[in-house]
């Protein structure tokens, strides 16, 4: 399992450079029987016939290196069951996972009823048109899934959306020294009004518990000491929560602040599936760990109305980081996790 993990992280596959890592997967999975379609660097496996639907998706692109690394991130390291390169915890361990998954079921005769769907995708890191919004579109329509990111294997029924703003608060340039005289309006001081009545923000939790505040992130404004400021710019990221809707939100906010506003992006929306969902009741029972709320986003923002829970091996923490890791173990018992769900999964559905 290690090995091929080792594998697919030795070769670099930054988001919309992800072209030998497909072309990897593409050819371990005809070597073990399957018929990969391709679509762009995307690879889609099917495994069983007819419905309903279950697709497991995770991406082989990542983040560019970061400082701190102790060796080159794209020669695997592994020593005493770990394994440290760049992309091996965030998430091409939820990728080798899947394909291990995968290619178990098949060894076993697995035929469904039903059809699994495995979508190892690219351009996640950045939210490209390349990635699953190329490949969703071409596939027949999913009855539910699994969206393989790092959450400790606990089944994430719920997740942050991203509501991302860029504002602009206008004024008139003069001398500071004539400011007051000439009743020159300072856009920093205009701006810094609208930031302190962000920065009180707080919209309603999510289940009671999880709040959305917006955050500042970025201030640009005035060009010399001893002028007053004709522009102020700001940056908001607000990590939305299931209950909020993105145009309703952005309204009230354009309500309560006096500076133009443009939304950057929308398209990140919040998401929640039902505890009750054929595919969470087999996520928890194959995981034996309860479903609870994630505060990152990942693809499964993208899916649509698709039931989906997200779940693969290693821990969210370690993502982006320098010495970026996952545990033998850890991929082991996510090949029988994700095996479960799909047993599980399809289970569900005929009973009900």
């Amino acid at each position: 399992m290690l090995e091929l993990l080792a594998q697919i992280v030795s070769i670099a596959s930054l988001s919309c450079m992800e072209h030998d890592c497909a072309d990897f997967v593409e050819a371990w999975s005809l070597k073990q029987g399957f018929s990969p379609r391709r679509i762009g660097n995307n690879i889609v496996l099917e495994l069983g016939s007819g419905g309903p639907r279950l697709m497991l998706n995770s991406h082989i692109d990542t983040v560019p290196q970061c400082s701190g690394w102790l060796a080159d991130p794209w020669t695997p390291r592994i020593e005493n069951g770990k394994l440290t390169g760049l992309g091996a915890n965030d998430a091409k361990g939820c990728v080798a996972a899947m394909l291990l998954a995968a290619n178990r079921l098949q060894a076993e005769g697995w035929q469904g009823p039903g059809t699994l769907v495995l979508l190892i995708s690219a351009e996640e890191e950045i939210g490209g048109e390349g990635g699953v919004l190329r490949a969703l579109p071409e596939l027949a329509p999913m009855d539910a899934a699994i969206n393989g990111e790092p959450t400790g294997l606990a089944p994430c029924n719920a997740q942050r959306g991203m509501l991302l703003l860029e504002c602009r608060s206008h004024g008139s340039s003069g001398h500071a020294a004539h400011a007051h005289k000439l009743g020159l309006e300072n856009a920093i001081h205009s701006a810094a009004g609208d930031i302190a009545r962000l920065s009180q923000m707080e919209f309603e939790p999510f289940m009671g518990e999880y709040v959305t505040r917006p955050q500042v992130t970025v201030v640009k404004g005035g060009l010399s000491h001893n002028q007053v400021p004709d522009l102020c710019e700001f940056q908001v990221d607000m990590r939305t929560t299931p209950n909020l809707d993105h145009d309703a939100t952005l309204a009230w906010i354009r309500s309560q602040l006096e500076c133009e506003i443009h939304c950057r992006s929308a398209r990140y929306l919040p998401v929640s599936t039902d505890p009750g969902h054929p595919v969470v009741r087999a996520a928890v029972t194959a995981s034996g760990k309860q479903p609870y709320f994630s505060d990152t986003c990942s693809d499964w923002s993208l899916y649509g109305t698709i039931p989906t829970v997200k779940i693969g091996p290693g821990e969210s923490s370690r993502s982006h980081r320098p010495e970026e890791f996952l545990l033998e173990e850890e991929l082991s018992s996510a090949v029988d996790v994700y095996s479960d769900i799909v047993r599980k999964y399809f289970e569900e559905c005929a009973n009900v």
